[in-house]
């Protein structure tokens, strides 16, 4: 870390020093890393810290070398608006880390951030049963209703990191001709809703953090929040949690429960929003959004898929509902 990013996360935490406890990981790409540094002379024990580091020539002034790397930089300046401009609209319905200092020089980022673990959200999990899913789908549906209506300044246009108009190489890589051909339709039928609030973007089982009793959860990563249906977000986490037969047998308990919860967290804030039309729209939009990212990964990982399996019959009945 440079002497401007200590000196500014000594300035915005206010301990006497600072020192590395450990690596969370490494960001994609080669992007740099996460990790948590321990304060002393502080009431906080420790603090998260995002560090970018762009490849060598490929600064935020430099035009880059390809849209991947473009789309990476943006990306981190998102979830720096996000933490400036939005964060604070988020309660513990939607906890996420409240962000100290931010900065940008040259070909390096930082971004200070507090420890969910200090805030008693400790756990991380690579799998998950009901009770910690409906945690997650509730943090989402309060997200969802925290924003529903708002357009995304400072985000991304329409968010989550596999939109189409980000992923022409995954597009071009398609070797399905139906779902190929289908990729506009199924986009615009996602961006045509009336009902559009801002995305979490991003919203897989690795980027939420649990209490210790498993009840609240918590989440983390913004680079790729903006605006759009919010099926988008759940199906994506829905996937993230669960094979493909279980993805089929729980999607009526998935969409039940986050429509109850949306329900509660939209009259909990008092927002003028009907909310039967919201649920009539959105439940059509779950399957399309389901398609949508399984076009996505198809392109960047094809040759995966039995033609039998829940995503690819989810695929072909939406390709057949958007037929004229």
């Amino acid at each position: 870390m440079n002497k401007h990013f200590r000196t500014l996360l000594l300035k915005s935490t206010g301990p006497e020093d600072l020192f590395e406890i450990d690596e969370i990981q490494e960001l994609w790409g080669g992007y740099g890393r996460i990790f948590r540094c321990g304060l002393t002379g502080s009431e906080q024990k420790s603090v998260i810290v995002k560090h970018v580091q762009l490849p060598s020539g490929m600064g935020r002034t430099s035009g880059g070398s390809g849209l991947s790397h473009q789309r990476k930089v943006k990306s981190y300046r998102v979830e720096m608006a996000f933490y400036r401009e939005w964060a604070s609209s988020c309660d513990d319905a939607c906890r996420v880390p409240a962000c100290y200092a931010s900065d940008w020089q040259g070909d390096e980022f930082i971004m200070v951030l507090e420890d969910l673990n200090e805030a008693g959200y400790t756990l991380r999990r690579g799998s998950v049963n009901w009770k910690e899913m409906k945690a997650c789908i509730s943090w989402l549906a309060a997200f969802h209703a925290c924003f529903m209506g708002r357009k995304p300044e400072g985000l991304w246009s329409v968010g989550t990191y596999w939109h189409l108009d980000t992923r022409p190489d995954e597009l071009r890589a398609l070797s399905d001709g139906p779902l190929k051909n289908a990729a506009r339709a199924i986009d615009s039928r996602l961006q045509s809703c009336r009902f559009k609030t801002v995305l979490h973007g991003d919203a897989k089982l690795e980027n939420f953090c649990f209490s210790e009793d498993g009840l609240k959860a918590a989440a983390v990563d913004f680079q790729y929040t903006g605006g759009g249906c919010g099926m988008k977000d759940l199906a994506y986490f829905a996937g993230s949690c669960l094979q493909e037969d279980e993805c089929e047998a729980m999607e009526a308990d998935i969409l039940n429960f986050y429509f109850d919860e949306l329900r509660n967290q939209l009259a909990r804030r008092k927002r003028d929003i009907d909310a039967d039309a919201l649920e009539g729209e959105w439940r059509g939009m779950y399957r399309v959004a389901w398609a949508d990212f399984h076009r996505f990964l198809k392109g960047w990982s094809p040759g995966r898929w039995n033609s039998g399996c829940y995503s690819e019959r989810v695929a072909r009945e939406v390709i057949a509902a958007l037929r004229p």
